[in-house]
């Protein structure tokens, strides 16, 4: 290959470049990028950034010595809107092309949005644009928050505004709080969470729609009832950014579909990150945007999917000065067994983490699954050892 281009300048795309140069890739190497600015961390941007602990220089995926030493041509501020159909040729916005023998991408996802989101103080939280915008917004006063969304990026930010004065209120559709993630055992410590912290948690209650005429006043819930609101977070998830692949050869279902190497139909063309469905599987975290790449890499020179990605779910979340953490894979129907630590039963805070917070092991059919954490770092990292260890015995083959 003479050139790769990598489309997305996002986390996993940066990893994607650093594994062509580390794994011998020296022709042209091109990175496209929606956003003006350089590959930079997102999770931040609902915590430190927010409540001010940090600016947004300090985001920097990569400094000026390692850009350098890329070697990239970087496309930023400027969205891929095709690839053509033998996967060759990138089409770009402003009507430019990219001949390319590789394509990477890693495009990530958007926020899903509500009808009505256009109102001023309105807000999603995906981008540093995003995040900017809704700093801003905090730092003028006190307000009265509404965040849809009890997912991370919701609890997330809801914890950040509580921080900062704020009166919040997380309103979530599920009748708890992250229950496909973690269960509805242990989804109630996220519940409890909230209300210890100082928000107000409205469960199972869906949104009809939002009120006000050039700024919102309020969030009507389907119950009838309407939350007063100087401010509105939409934190339901997010959408793969897919749209531009729409007529191109490659098998798009809530993300680029792709082997358990992240190849597609097409040899010359992987995906990676948010927007990859790897194996019959989608992850928004972290760690998979930063693990895919090196395999996705590999086999895009190989030309076949030489290497499977085997890499462990894990994410973490920081609420309420809580550090949640969680690695494997449960599914409906596993036991919670309670190792470390405890939950404090009854009252408002039925649920909630005892002091020094608590060790949860997941189980089916005598083995682990997953492993859940609320601020047991240590211990969680030894259970985390051992399930991957043995996760790779399964994988091999032995007992």
């Amino acid at each position: 290959m003479r050139t790769v281009t990598v489309v997305g300048a996002s986390l996993s795309g940066l990893y994607a470049a650093r594994e062509l140069r580390a794994q011998g890739f020296d022709g042209r190497l091109v990175i496209v990028g929606d956003e003006p600015h350089r590959p930079y961390d997102r999770p931040p941007l609902s915590k430190d950034f927010l409540t001010g602990r940090a600016d947004e220089d300090q985001f920097a995926l990569a400094d000026a010595d390692e850009t350098a030493e890329l070697d990239a041509e970087w496309l930023l501020g400027t969205r891929a809107r095709g690839l053509d159909a033998r996967g060759r040729t990138v089409l770009l916005d402003d009507g430019r092309t990219v001949s390319t023998d590789g394509v990477v991408i890693a495009t990530g996802a958007s926020a899903r949005r509500l009808p009505g989101t256009d109102l001023d103080g309105v807000h999603t939280l995906r981008t540093l644009d995003d995040a900017r915008a809704l700093r801003a917004e905090l730092t003028r006063g006190p307000r009265r928050v509404v965040v849809i969304g009890g997912g991370f990026i919701g609890a997330e930010t809801a914890s950040s505004c509580v921080a900062l004065g704020h009166a919040v209120t997380v309103v979530e559709a599920a009748p708890l709080p992250l229950v496909p993630q973690l269960g509805p055992e242990l989804a109630a410590v996220c519940a409890a969470l909230h209300r210890r912290g100082g928000a107000e948690l409205v469960t199972g209650a869906g949104v009809a729609g939002l009120r006000g005429t050039a700024a919102v006043t309020g969030v009507a819930l389907a119950d009838g009832r309407t939350l007063p609101a100087d401010v509105v977070i939409v934190g339901i998830g997010a959408t793969p950014n897919t749209g531009w692949l729409a007529g191109s050869p490659l098998a798009l279902h809530d993300g680029v579909l792709c082997d358990d190497g992240c190849m597609t139909v097409l040899p010359q063309v992987v995906a990676v990150g948010d927007v990859a469905r790897v194996g019959g599987h989608r992850a928004e975290h972290w760690t998979s945007a930063t693990e895919q790449p090196r395999v996705a890499v590999a086999n895009l020179l190989a030309g076949h999917s030489a290497e499977t990605v085997r890499s462990l779910p894990y994410f973490w979340s920081d609420q309420y000065g809580a550090r949640i953490q969680f690695a494997g894979r449960r599914r409906d129907g596993d036991t919670v067994r309670i190792t470390e630590g405890g939950l404090i039963e009854g009252g408002p805070t039925g649920g909630a983490p005892a002091e020094g917070g608590l060790l949860a092991l997941y189980e089916r059919d005598g083995r682990t699954t997953a492993v859940l954490s609320v601020d047991r770092p240590r211990p969680f990292m030894r259970a985390r050892k051992e399930l991957e260890r043995a996760e790779r015995r399964v994988a091999s083959g032995a007992a």
